[in-house]
């Protein structure tokens, strides 16, 4: 085996996990017992802020402080929403290529981790064959991370059980609250989650229904069509029989056409995605024009991804050890992959570690499989419970101090720039 001595670059990107840092403790953890490596950097604000040449060096880190990130929210490093975009400006995405290589030469960086969900992945596998391309000795993998569960070939995504154990905790509770009010005419909460074009979050809220008559009562899933008809008559039937319905909408709900029911073309985000408007309110329309009853909406918003305190043990030990096999496969000369998550059984819950190729990663999405879903579209079924329920398992023992949780920071030292500031 060659060994490859050089620096190691950690970086975060996209919308944060409460265990992406997790994830990032595990490849810094890893990284230390490698006399090869020589310094441990972490790039902030993603391929962004390494851009600009604006790193970080973890070995300045506490000990406790990098074992604290495995059970503190949000991206430690900061993240980004920055892709290398060569369909839409191929020039600026080879300039970023050129400037990305001049930091990696200035700092000696050897190994490049990148830890997000499918455009991250993409940046990832477009670093990897810049550096074959430049003949550049450096070792590229990715790391998983999305709430949305929609990365391809890996059984699950780190952030994925935490986001699905914080909601479906949080639906009973509200259900809890809404149940317990008696109206003459009966009353509607619609409750909206993540998920633009995958509807495993709006799924996974159905561990959360432990009887029949328990909320939530329907699920509407990006990968079922929306049948405005059938939902309202179904809204109807559950009101009927229990007084209230409790339904959980998944933000990039489709209509028969495949167009998104909130969606708003005039606006688009840093990927250029247009932006969900807010489904919630779409069906609470819908329900009060032709149902004539009390409704509402909650939406979950950022508290699904920034739970921590009520994140899995299962989800962060997963998002750690992916971490460390990260590293592991780097050492072992591998470039060009993701980790990924691999279940050998469900009961009880195994699972190990192994590589995919980047080229099978980037851009692809995982959907949630139709015989998943009951006939009628409207709940989950015992295949998908089977493949949920263990991601949840166990609780983030989080410190606490005056009654709320005490999560780390770390201190942040910046690693001296060697190249003119970006122009």
């Amino acid at each position: 085996m060659a060994e490859l001595v050089g620096n190691l670059l950690v970086a975060q990107s996209g919308g944060p996990t409460a265990v992406i840092n997790a994830s990032v403790a595990g490849v810094i953890q890893e990284a230390g017992r490698h006399e090869c490596i020589e310094e441990i950097y972490g790039g902030r604000n993603g391929i962004w802020g390494i851009l600009r040449e604006d790193l970080i060096d973890l070995n300045d880190e506490k000990a406790k402080t990098i074992e604290g990130l495995k059970y503190t929210p949000a991206a430690a490093l900061g993240t980004c929403r920055y892709k290398l975009d060569f369909k839409k400006k191929p020039e600026q995405a080879a300039q970023d290529l050129e400037r990305l290589f001049a930091v990696f030469q200035a700092h000696s960086i050897r190994y490049f981790f990148y830890c997000g969900g499918n455009d991250s992945q993409d940046t990832a596998n477009k670093v990897h064959h810049e550096a074959v391309r430049r003949a550049y000795d450096l070792r590229v993998i990715g790391v998983p991370k999305t709430i949305d569960n929609d990365l391809p070939h890996t059984d699950h995504s780190p952030g994925y059980g935490s986001a699905i154990k914080y909601a479906s905790a949080t639906i009973m509770e509200i259900a809890a609250d809404v149940t317990s009010m008696a109206t003459e005419s009966g009353s509607c909460i619609i409750i909206e989650v993540m998920g633009r074009q995958a509807g495993w979050i709006a799924a996974g809220t159905v561990l959360a229904k432990r009887a029949a008559h328990e909320a939530p009562h329907l699920i509407l899933t990006p990968e079922v069509p929306f049948v405005e008809s059938a939902f309202l008559a179904r809204v109807r039937e559950v009101i009927d029989a229990h007084r209230c319905c409790v339904v959980v909408v998944g933000e990039g709900l489709k209509n028969q056409d495949g167009q998104e029911v909130s969606v708003d073309k005039s606006k688009v985000d840093a990927f250029g995605h247009p932006v969900l408007a807010g489904v919630a309110e779409k069906l609470e329309e819908l329900v009060n024009q032709h149902l004539k009853v009390k409704t509402g909406t909650v939406k979950l918003g950022h508290a699904q991804r920034a739970a921590a305190h009520f994140g899995s043990a299962v989800d962060a030990m997963e998002a750690a050890a992916c971490g460390e096999a990260a590293v592991r496969a780097a050492i072992d000369e591998k470039s060009g992959f993701m980790v990924k998550l691999v279940r050998m059984q469900s009961e009880p819950y195994k699972w190990t570690t192994d590589l995919q190729p980047l080229d099978d990663i980037a851009n692809a999405e995982h959907l949630v499989p139709r015989d998943w879903i009951s006939d009628d579209g409207f709940l989950p079924n015992e295949k998908f419970i089977a493949y949920a329920r263990p991601l949840i398992q166990g609780e983030v023992k989080v410190p606490f101090e005056g009654g709320l949780p005490k999560y780390v920071a770390l201190e942040r030292s910046p690693v001296e720039k060697k190249l003119p500031p970006l122009g």
